[in-house]
């Protein structure tokens, strides 16, 4: 199986169907609206979406459901043959954003990350993401959580939620707060906010990546920007088709920003809400655009130059793509 990079995954919105059902059950709580009859994730749109994202994350309470959630999702990205993943974590969801339940939480999904790393040869690194919707005064304790718990584990700042809420500027301070502990910077924009919001956050935010960025291409300018300047996208064209972002395959713009020089990526989002995997993203460019094992080198390459890691397990994951190469 081809060894692949994935830059852009939320750890809950990775959980496993059963898993969620599993723990409801233990503690007796009734999610039953949440899923389809055939046991998956149901929601309307993006929107509702949130909400059902919001509800099956309300059964992660402590620092075990979550080192339970880390050990199931890095063993279904190894399966799908992921080397290397960055998963966007958020202390609103572990310890409400008070930092000595931070840590606790952060120890018990490191701990997990360990072992699934030894168990099944995938790295895991942790992008710290406030709320978008929550408002930019609640994204500074965040901020905090992330700046003093900054190392080799947590690697990244982001911004996630709903991208129509505010302005990316809003959450400079935060930003700042991150840039300054040395964390690494993306944001989640051009998914919903129009190639404008694109633009705002790569100017207010400064950040080197952007999470899913593809409607950048209704701007010529700013699609010449990303490429001059080596703005990395996250791509996630699975989600975005099934969210309706694009009517189809065909319709995704990530071989035109590709071939326009912007270096791209690929990843899943939240892929048992989009019934999507690695392997499918892989199959359906192939099939969709022809990508070949050259593209798809190069696309890997993007994602482990712009990983949110130091030189060392840079190096180490270098060495995992080698077969490939």
């Amino acid at each position: 199986m081809t060894p692949k990079i994935e830059l852009h995954l939320h750890l809950e919105g990775a959980a496993p169907p059963d898993l969620i059902r599993a723990m409801a059950k233990e503690k007796s709580v009734d999610l039953s609206r949440i899923f389809d009859a055939d046991g998956g994730y149901a929601y309307r749109d993006f929107n509702h979406f949130l909400s059902v994202y919001e509800a099956a994350t309300s059964v992660l309470t402590s620092p075990e459901d979550y080192a339970r959630l880390t050990a199931a999702v890095l063993e279904e990205s190894a399966a799908q043959g992921a080397v290397y993943t960055e998963s966007f974590i958020s202390p609103d969801f572990c310890g409400g954003g008070d930092l000595g339940a931070w840590r606790e939480y952060l120890h018990a999904i490191g701990e997990a990350a360990d072992r699934a790393e030894a168990a099944h040869g995938i790295t895991l690194r942790a992008c710290i993401t406030p709320i978008r919707h929550f408002g930019p005064d609640r994204a500074k304790p965040i901020a905090r959580c992330a700046a003093e718990t900054a190392g080799d584990f947590v690697t990244g700042f982001g911004l996630a939620g709903d991208e129509m809420a505010g302005k990316p500027g809003d959450f400079a301070y935060a930003f700042d707060m991150a840039r300054e502990a040395g964390l690494r910077l993306t944001c989640h924009a051009g998914e919903w906010g129009g190639a404008a919001s694109v633009r705002d956050a790569v100017r207010d935010l400064r950040v080197e990546r952007i999470g899913h960025g593809v409607q950048a291409i209704e701007d010529p300018g700013l699609v010449e920007t990303l490429a001059e300047d080596g703005i990395t996208l996250e791509c996630c064209p699975g989600s975005n088709v099934f969210l309706g972002v694009f009517p189809s395959w065909k319709a995704h713009p990530i071989e035109k920003l590709r071939q326009k020089g912007v270096k791209v990526t690929v990843s899943t989002d939240d892929p048992p809400f989009f019934h999507t995997t690695m392997t499918r993203e892989y199959e359906m460019l192939s099939e969709t655009f022809g990508w070949d094992d050259e593209i798809f080198a190069e696309v890997t390459r993007n994602a482990l130059d712009a990983a949110f890691c130091d030189a060392d397990t840079r190096a180490k994951i270098a060495k995992k793509l080698e077969p490939a190469a």
